[in-house]
C-alpha cells in the first residue's frame, strides 16, 4: 500500500468516523505508524537489510534506531564524535 492510499483511506475513515469497525481503525492506524517510521529509511543491499533485522531483534531496537546506533558507534570510534566514558568518581546507580 501506498502512502496516498493510507492517506486517502484514513481521511475516509476520518469523515465517516461513526461507520468505521474499530478492527479496521486500527488497522489502518498501524499501517500509518509503519510507513512514518520507516519513512526516513535509507535503502540498503539485501545482506546488509538482512543483517540489520537481525541485529534489530538481538537489540531489541527498531530498524532505525539499530542504523543510529551504529552510525553512533562508528563515529565515537573514529574521533568523529566525543565518547561519553564514565567519570571513575562518579556516583552510580544500583548496586554490584
Amino acid at each position: 500500500m501506498t502512502v496516498v492510499d493510507t492517506a486517502t483511506l484514513l481521511e475516509h475513515a476520518a469523515n465517516r468516523i461513526a461507520d468505521v469497525s474499530r478492527p479496521d481503525l486500527q488497522i489502518m492506524l498501524r499501517r500509518t505508524a509503519l510507513l512514518l517510521r520507516n519513512s526516513v529509511s535509507i535503502a540498503f543491499d539485501d545482506d546488509m537489510e538482512e543483517a540489520l533485522r537481525h541485529l534489530s531483534g538481538e537489540l531489541g531496537k527498531t530498524r532505525n534506531d539499530t542504523v543510529r546506533f551504529i552510525v553512533r558507534d562508528w563515529m565515537e570510534k573514529n574521533t568523529y564524535l566525543p565518547v561519553h566514558e564514565l567519570d571513575e568518581d562518579g556516583d552510580v546507580d544500583g548496586s554490584a
